[in-house]
């Protein structure tokens, strides 16, 4: 194909074509200027008395335009500053065309003066239109051209989208898709009065309250949101208002994430479920924010899990002088270090990367790592945190997430670790489930710790005291967007097999917040901690999972099926509560509050253990794990932990199964 076989030539071929083009055009435009100013009966040639001048019209232009970069610009981007550039190498060789006529009194033929400025304007019009058309054709966008040709083809088979927003991005996405040729940008959207109704980019622009006719008119399938400036509160409006219609909607990446490289203005995605959330994060207090953590070597369990990896990232961006990745998960590990590395590489950053395998119930291998390094601060997000999972397999969470958490702290403490903080949650208030009980377990951990200046350690023989200088710090939060185990992936997954959508219940509500704010806001309650505070975050207004799931459904141009409506495209069933699942999570235990320096975060006064009652009650607990005593283990978590409430059977698969053995016995 002829576009194919120009691109592949090579950059000197390129330009040589170029110069061959232009040098026909400057003839074109020099000879048209006598036929506008002398008509066609006195038809001029250029090889009698006026060829002087048709050799030193490209004589002078070439070198001009070569010297003014009219042949660096690549044509398939030509923009309005290379329109710029035509015109000023254009003028300043009519201009110099215009002396030589000046000087040359002695030519053969007289020169009309008006001849320089049709010769002006002529070359404006064939260089430049020249250079307009080569980049339309290399866009291969003709087609919107055609479609007000008439009997001419009327559509491509592409799919059709609107683009909300016709400013910059939208008219950076309308150019990405021509190039891509894999979307059919129809129209725009765009709630500005002063360009409603007008057409940009070859698109008519609607009103938000015309998007119907919009779709009558066009036929358009989808929307994409080209809004990266736009609020959350504000995109929670205007998905609110795409709800209604049967259109697909998605987004183009914002700002900062253009700005970083990470993705291109045509990287289409699927609506940000914080978008429905409207509510915009509050931007992080940097002496809060680098308190803890610039120039200075901080660690992160469970490095590579949904909290763990964000907490790096934004670690990252704060200065650190050594990060260590801790985490028994090697592929997790593999794959936060390869980012990360990138990232180094591509910022020139000064920043040691360690990426450390192992577990937070090796004691001695945390001391190890936390004294060979000297860390200053560890995150801990080491931990188990699925509800139903931990509720089945009893014995690794509260291993995991218990003496995990206690090793780490006590590591910590010989290890002579400045601060520490537990990435705790709400489902430690009041549990009804052993994973909500282990992590409130974590948080009595420290806060039994942190009282006590010399400690003996657990499980110390020799009974050493131990000096205590560090500060721990629990930050406790619900639900983040988009982590493992979380409902948004499950759902875009279900819808796009078709369905059916399953919620556990009509009425179950949910705290939601996103992965890099709550990394945020944990990096700085943890530098405002003096010792054994629990923070609690801000998390909003609770949402309902299956009013979520119906937007979901809405927003992917579909609609849900209901007895009110039979022939909807994708069904939401109702499981039913799930093992240890709550219908509504809590944030706080009492109602003891205090305000902090940030408004996103509290301060929670939450009782506690001393750290020699609460030895005792971890050393019943381990035991009764190491004896698959379940009973004993509820009987504990109901003794120690406040509001812990099961409200069902043991479920633990080795428990249940220890139960049927001796019937089968029988038998």
């Amino acid at each position: 194909m002829l576009r194919e076989r120009l691109l592949g030539l090579s950059r000197q071929r390129k330009r040589i074509l170029q110069v061959i083009a232009d040098v026909l055009l400057v003839w074109l435009a020099l000879w048209l200027a006598f036929v506008v100013r002398l008509g066609t009966d006195r038809l001029v040639d250029p090889l009698g008395g006026h060829a002087w001048l048709f050799v030193c019209a490209p004589l002078i232009a070439i070198p001009l335009f070569v010297r003014l970069g009219m042949y660096r610009a690549v044509l398939r981007y030509f923009g309005n500053d290379a329109l710029v550039g035509i015109a000023k190498a254009v003028s300043l060789s009519a201009l110099l065309l215009a002396l030589a006529v000046y000087w040359y009194r002695d030519a053969p033929e007289v020169v009309p003066r008006s001849i320089v400025f049709n010769y002006w304007w002529l070359s404006l019009v064939l260089i430049g239109g020249l250079r307009l058309a080569i980049r339309q054709y290399f866009l291969g966008d003709w087609y919107v051209a055609s479609q007000a040709i008439p009997f001419g083809p009327k559509d491509n088979g592409l799919p059709r989208v609107a683009i909300y927003g016709a400013g910059a991005a939208g008219n950076q996405l309308v150019t990405a898709l021509r190039m891509g040729r894999a979307m059919r940008p129809v129209a725009f959207i765009d709630d500005d009065s002063s360009i409603a109704t007008r057409t940009i980019s070859g698109l008519q622009v609607y009103k938000p309250k015309h998007i119907q006719q919009m779709i009558d008119q066009t036929g358009a399938q989808e929307v994409l949101l080209a809004i990266p400036s736009a609020t959350r509160v504000r995109r929670r409006e205007i998905l609110a208002t795409l709800e209604g219609y049967p259109l697909h909607v998605r987004s183009v990446p914002g700002f900062m994430d253009l700005a970083s490289g990470r993705v291109k203005v045509d990287d289409i995605q699927e609506v940000d479920i914080a978008d429905l959330l409207g509510r915009d994060a509050v931007p992080p207090r940097k002496e809060l924010f680098e308190r803890c953590i610039q120039s200075k070597v901080v660690m992160v369990t469970g490095a590579g899990g949904s909290i763990g990896s964000e907490l790096c990232r934004q670690i990252l961006g704060c200065g650190p002088k050594t990060l260590i990745l801790f985490e028994h998960s090697e592929f997790n590990l593999y794959n936060i270090q390869i980012e990360l590395e990138r990232r180094i590489a591509r910022e020139s950053q000064s920043v040691q990367l360690i990426p450390i395998l192992g577990s937070v119930r090796n004691l001695a291998r945390l001391v190890d790592v936390m004294r060979t390094w000297d860390v200053d601060t560890v995150y801990h997000a080491a931990a188990y945190k699925h509800v139903p999972i931990v509720e089945h397999n009893i014995a690794e969470g509260v291993l995991n997430n218990v003496m995990g958490t206690l090793y780490t702290a006590q590591a910590a403490v010989q290890a002579g670790v400045e601060n520490f903080v537990l990435i705790s949650t709400d489902k430690a208030v009041r549990p009804t489930n052993v994973m909500g009980s282990t992590k409130r377990l974590s948080e009595m951990t420290l806060q039994a710790l942190s009282r006590e200046s010399a400690p003996v350690m657990y499980g110390d023989s020799e009974a050493v005291h131990r000096v205590n200088k560090t500060r721990f710090t629990m930050v406790r939060f619900g639900n983040v967007l988009g982590s493992s185990g979380s409902v948004i992936p499950l759902f875009r997954e279900q819808i796009k097999r078709g369905g059916p959508i399953t919620v556990t219940h009509p009425n179950i509500t949910r705290y939601f917040m996103t992965i890099p704010e709550a990394a945020q806001l944990v990096i700085q309650a943890g530098s405002m901690g003096q010792g054994g505070d629990v923070f609690v975050l801000d998390m909003g207004q609770p949402v309902k999972i299956a009013e979520l799931a119906e937007k979901m459904v809405h927003l992917s141009g579909l609609t849900v099926r209901s007895e009110r409506n039979p022939s909807g495209d994708i069904s939401i069933e109702f499981t039913g509560l799930r093992p240890g699942e709550k219908l509504y999570e809590e944030l706080l235990i009492g109602d003891n509050v205090s305000p902090t320096e940030h408004p996103m975060i509290m301060r929670a006064n939450e009782e506690h253990l001393s750290w020699d009652v609460y030895k005792r009650v971890l050393a019943e607990l381990f035991v009764a794990v190491e004896k698959d005593d379940y009973v004993r283990v509820r009987q504990l978590l109901r003794e120690t932990v406040n509001g812990y409430t099961p409200e069902e059977e043991i479920v633990d698969w080795i428990h249940q199964q220890r139960r049927i053995e001796p019937s089968n016995s029988r038998h």
